[in-house]
């Protein structure tokens, strides 16, 4: 691994490195593995090595591999950030076997993460194999003699307890004025970046203002192993006194261990583990105090010191290394006659050919979702889960649904749905607060007297388009006025994603209603908001509106391209096709299939969002851009980046699992890191059907196409025309 800043000169074993920071030279390295005629992938996982959220680069890595995976775990968090969490369960489900170093952090695993017992090995911390010694020759060489030793060593940094030590010294000199700290290690290279050697500084100056000039050495120094191994056998105590109980493993405490160091330690997971037999001290987080006393006591005891340093030194023999490369080769074994390898959950498949034919629409499962008052939100499995209720938001999607006259699809709706959609959303409206509600019980209470800025945003687009392309005539007059109504309030709305959804209803609304100046007015500025907050949140390398990504991402820029259409606006058409073609790229793996933002890092940041959970409403949202990106711009590069987020319904993902069910028509709530999401709610089966519905309007829009040079149309030159409107 390469890091920002830093270079290193590897051996020539080293096929290959990894820029931290770089997601493609992840997908590369597994390639090259792939390629490599190797049996099985290892990771050694800690985070902080690896680039991205939560070190979530690595997934790039670990996805591309074709063979058995073993991850050792070198940390496992028991709270974890969602982000951490996230990447934990995605490697997780990909290792056909997880190695940890400590009985907690199996039960961690088991109980936090919901891991199999049964692919969990522990292994302990290696030690190597060194005769058990006495201090006093080691200390003589090294020019301690005539000193009581007390050692800490590792890499320095916050967290690890060294000022609580310093506190202690005091005490411990009173009672034994030989004694001396050393505490030996350069300090961390990520802190050295960040802040230079001010925590060493910290901690000297904390020496001088209690006098210990000549009782605590720092050697600040990197040292080889037989160099390392003298100095641990130069102490008479050897100390960890870390802050904090979550430190799943140290090598600084396994190695004293097995060199039979009488150890005092604060009471974190691998100590606490470790010295339960009575190999060590145990004494309490932060306590200067207790943590003087268990060291001066002995120091101050030669035979109880003795005795504690060979009952570590008997119980650490299985840790030598001999017997770790053992475990680990038997680890190997099974992973590699594991069953399904890699992912317990799923079979292993390969990704499904690409699809040139599309499916035809199937409503069975959207109509198993609807009752007589409207479609209800969730489902558990494919079915429906009536004690989530309904919203708004569910069925103004329904609503569009039923608009969609170029694919069809309204002809196998009976004719009573579109007037119940339509009924619902009526009822959501309050004229009291002038917004829609959002949530209903399936009682058919209200739980809300408004429902979201979002949501009444995506209930105007549904009135808008339904003023322009139902059926029914008094139906189109019922969504033109309701939308006239609800469109005051948008004004003093502060969400992008509603004004956009808000824009993309007006499209059609104004495109019916032309002499509604409060409409056109309001379409341009809202559009103008959009510019402005892409403007100004814009740099060379983050083409986007906001610090984050979310969720519906690309609607955003399909209001921009659709408002730029309708307003003959170049540089509007131009900054949504811009922020889309920067959205495409970051929503496509280096394999080059479909990755949508997952949710778990929904407005993370600048920053390369982690892949999961990846929600169908993104693949629908980017298709449909795609389709106005087509009207603005007529060409290829559309179409296939449409047929790309498509393909993801269909498998072509980064578990290779179709997300629908083309026979009912029914489609899963989302890809999770080791399997989808089984349950099968409204906006998925939604997603999925309005997503197919806008690929239709481009392959009949690419069958025209092809059909133009037999007419000697210039299709580059030729003016944009609203595929939309194809049948």
């Amino acid at each position: 691994m390469g890091d920002p800043g830093a270079e290193y000169s590897y051996p020539s074993t080293v096929r290959t490195t990894i820029d931290q920071n770089e997601p493609g030279q992840y997908w590369a390295a597994a390639e090259l593995i792939n390629r490599g005629g190797f049996n099985v992938a290892c990771l050694q996982h800690e985070f902080g090595i690896f680039g991205g959220i939560a070190g979530g680069h690595i997934l790039e890595l670990i996805q591309a591999l074709r063979l058995p995976l073993v991850t050792t775990l070198h940390t496992v968090l028991d709270k974890p950030t969602v982000a951490q969490r996230a990447v934990m369960l995605a490697i997780v489900a990909a290792s056909a076997r997880i190695v940890v170093m400590a009985q907690k952090a199996r039960d961690i695993l088991i109980d936090v993460y919901g891991t199999e017992p049964s692919r969990i090995v522990v292994i302990p911390h290696g030690i190597p194999e060194y005769p058990f010694v006495e201090s006093g020759p080691a200390r003589a060489k090294l020019g301690f003699s005539g000193k009581k030793v007390i050692l800490t060593f590792g890499l320095l940094s916050p967290g690890k307890g060294i000022e609580t030590m310093i506190d202690a010294m005091p005490l411990i000199i009173e009672r034994l004025p030989d004694a001396v700290y050393v505490v030996m290690g350069a300090t961390h290279p990520n802190l050295i970046r960040e802040a230079g050697e001010t925590y060493r500084q910290t901690l000297m100056e904390r020496v001088v203002a209690l006098s210990l000039e000549d009782h605590v050495m720092f050697l600040d120094q990197f040292v080889d192993r037989p160099a390392l191994l003298e100095h641990i056998a130069m102490s008479d105590v050897y100390v960890t006194p870390y802050l904090g109980e979550a430190q799943m493993t140290s090598g600084t405490l396994a190695y004293s261990h097995g060199l039979g160091r009488p150890v005092v330690s604060t009471p974190y997971w691998h100590a606490a583990e470790l010295l339960a037999d009575g190999s060590g001290v145990l004494v309490p987080f932060s306590d200067p105090n207790a943590l003087g006393e268990a060291v001066a006591n002995l120091l101050d005891n030669a035979s109880m010191r003795l005795a504690m340093g060979r009952k570590a030194y008997r119980a650490s023999r299985p840790m030598i290394w001999a017997n770790s490369a053992q475990r680990y080769r038997d680890c190997f074994h099974d992973a590699l006659h594991a069953d399904r390898p890699g992912r317990p959950d799923i079979p292993v498949r390969s990704p499904p050919p690409p699809t040139t034919r599309l499916p035809a629409p199937e409503l069975r499962h959207f109509l198993d979702m609807c009752d007589d008052t409207g479609l209800l939100q969730h489902a558990v499995h494919n079915v429906p889960d009536r004690d989530h209720g309904y919203c708004v938001d569910d069925n103004a999607r329904a609503l569009l649904l039923c608009c969609s006259l170029h694919t069809g699809v309204q002809a196998q709706l009976p004719k009573a749905f579109p007037g119940r959609f339509a009924a619902f959303i009526q009822h959501a409206w309050n004229p009291d607060h002038g917004r829609f509600r959002n949530f209903m019980g399936y009682d058919r209470r209200w739980l809300e007297a408004m429902g979201s800025e979002d949501s009444h945003g995506r209930t105007l687009w549904a009135l808008g388009t339904c003023a322009r392309y139902d059926k029914d005539a008094s139906r189109k007059r019922w969504a033109t006025a309701l939308f006239h109504e609800g469109l005051a309030e948008i004004a003093t709305f502060s969400s992008p994603r509603a004004w956009a959804f808000t824009l993309l209803g007006l499209d059609d609304y104004c495109a019916v209603s032309s002499d509604d100046d409060e409409a056109v007015a309001m379409r341009r500025r809202l559009a103008f908001r959009l510019q402005h907050l892409l403007a100004r949140s814009e740099t060379p390398d983050w083409t986007w509106f906001e610090d984050g990504l979310a969720y519906d991402n690309a609607r955003l820029c399909e209001a921009l391209i659709r408002t730029g259409i309708c307003m003959d606006d170049a540089d509007m058409i131009d900054a949504g096709l811009r922020s889309l073609d920067w959205l495409i790229a970051r929503q496509k793996a280096p394999a080059g299939h479909f990755r949508p933002v997952g949710s778990m890092t929904f407005g993370s940041g600048r920053v390369m969002p982690l892949p999961f959970d990846q929600q169908p409403v993104e693949a629908a949202a980017t298709i449909a851009a795609c389709v106005a990106a087509c009207n603005a711009r007529p060409g290829a590069k559309w179409t296939t980046e449409a047929r790309c987020a498509f393909n993801w319904f269909l498998g072509k993902n980064d578990l290779s699992i179709p997300l629908v069910d083309i026979a009912s028509g029914s489609c899963r709530d989302g890809l999770h890191p080791d399997r989808a999401n089984e349950n099968r709610g409204a906006e998925s089966v939604l997603s999925y059907l309005l997503g197919l519905a806008d690929m239709h309007v481009l392959e009949q829009a690419s069958a025209a196409a092809v059909a133009l040079p037999a007419t000697g149309l210039d299709t580059a030159a030729s003016a944009p025309v609203d595929i939309r409107s194809i049948s």
